[in-house]
């Protein structure tokens, strides 16, 4: 069950160590990825079909399912999943159409006008993992912002089942989208085939969505080796749970097994000041263990996974910084205190009544967030990461007098005279 480690015996070194999350030291994940990416690049269509038949035991006879097929495979969905999926796909769409942006003009100086303009990522690949779990919600939060940022082109891939087909209720959410096609290809292969393209797969600008570690490692490779980027590096799940003496040792145990069960890489982390919670809670987790259906995948995670005692909530809160979880749980009647204090966090799930699993499906933020503490330096998936903002300026007659002198001058003090003269020979004539 939960290693326990206590906060004070740790020097920086050990607890660096302890938050370090899915490593490739060997370099094992990486040469397996490489050799992939080279595959799909000098054989497309082909490589993939044959990836398929490895990977997701299907022969394909093709790459793709059309509306229609989607449409056929979509009436399997039952009623009372259609309308929940409707019900997520409504928050979700609220919450990010308030992250549309507007911006005003600028009048930096007297005649200079600067503003920014917004346009969308013209071909964006969305990848839906499948492997053991299907993840419909996934294609709702990578395809509402998509949609609601206007770009012209998107492709969409996920792993086939062993019908060759895509699971019901994703091909609910592509008529749901207003999606038309779905390729049948999963993990680095996926990845590869949206960043150079094949015979069927259009290369893209972008490619959003998580996966297991060869799928993150396909993006990071393909990021600094191709002109496609990513949304960020979004591997394994994980949860960092900060939990009182107020905490309900129930409902924390319930959510680190929500995250273990994603899968035997996942990690939950319980982070308390309370040595009491910490006990009842391993105890919880050993009785509801057994009784998940993914109780085998769900333990090897929570093996994996450990407890931090601390002395209160601002040692647990210095912790969950250093550690920057994808998911954050306050488990405690404190929660609004200690909002100030967080800096590296994905998305905060804050008080007794919000389990991470709201923000996983249907309460309207956006799930495809940073891992392995890429919440350093990442945010989650929004409309903005589907956008490019551009800068434009104007400079009248008035300002080019106004400015001019100041741009002459800075030219000059850098040494570069043509700069300068281009400015000059506009005062000149004005």
């Amino acid at each position: 069950m939960l290693k326990v480690y206590n906060f004070k015996d740790l020097n920086r070194k050990e607890i660096e160590e302890l938050c370090k999350r899915n490593s490739d030291s060997n370099q094992n994940i990486r040469s397996t990825v490489n050799d992939i990416i080279e595959e799909v690049k000098s054989k497309g269509d082909e490589a993939l079909i044959r990836y398929a038949e490895k990977f997701d035991g299907i022969v394909l006879n093709k790459l793709f399912l059309d509306k229609d097929e989607l449409k056929t495979i979509a009436q399997g969905a039952g009623e009372a999943e259609k309308n929940a999926i409707r019900t997520a796909y409504n928050n979700i769409r609220k919450f990010h159409e308030t992250q549309i942006p507007t911006e005003q003009k600028v009048e930096t100086t007297k005649g200079v006008i600067c503003w920014r303009e917004y346009r969308a990522i013209e071909k964006v690949g969305l990848y839906i993992p499948g492997g053991t779990a299907v993840l419909p919600s996934t294609f709702l939060m990578l395809g509402i912002p998509a949609i609601l940022a206007g770009c012209k082109e998107i492709i969409v891939c996920s792993p086939p089942q062993k019908d060759g087909k895509v699971n019901a209720y994703l091909a609910f959410c592509a008529e749901l989208l207003g999606i038309e096609r779905i390729y049948l290809a999963g993990g680095a292969q996926a990845v590869a085939a949206m960043a150079y393209g094949t015979e069927s797969i259009t290369k893209v600008d972008k490619i959003f969505g998580p996966g297991n570690q060869y799928v993150t490692k396909a993006k990071t490779i393909i990021q600094s080796e191709s002109q496609t980027a990513i949304d960020m590096p979004a591997g394994p799940s994980e949860v960092l749970v900060i939990a009182d003496e107020s905490a309900n040792p129930e409902y924390v145990a319930a959510d680190l097994l929500a995250q273990a069960e994603h899968g035997i890489d996942s990690q939950a982390v319980l982070v308390s000041n309370s040595q009491r919670i910490i006990n009842e809670t391993i105890l919880e987790l050993e009785r509801q263990l057994p009784l998940l259906p993914r109780a085998e995948i769900a333990a090897k995670a929570i093996a994996n996974s450990y407890a931090v005692y601390c002395a209160d909530l601002h040692e647990s809160m210095e912790y969950s910084n250093i550690y920057a979880p994808e998911h954050l749980i306050l488990a405690t009647d404190q929660w609004e205190m200690i909002i100030p204090e967080i800096i590296n966090a994905g998305s905060v799930f804050l008080g007794h009544l919000t389990p991470e699993s709201a923000g996983d499906y249907a309460s309207g933020t956006n799930h495809t967030l940073p891992t392995s503490a890429y919440a350093r330096a990442y945010s989650g998936v929004s409309v903005d990461s589907f956008i490019k903002k551009i800068t434009f300026q104007h400079i009248s007659k008035e300002g080019i007098k106004n400015l001019g002198p100041t741009v002459e001058i800075l030219a000059a003090l850098e040494g570069l005279e043509a700069h300068k003269n281009a400015v000059s020979v506009r005062l000149k004539d004005n």
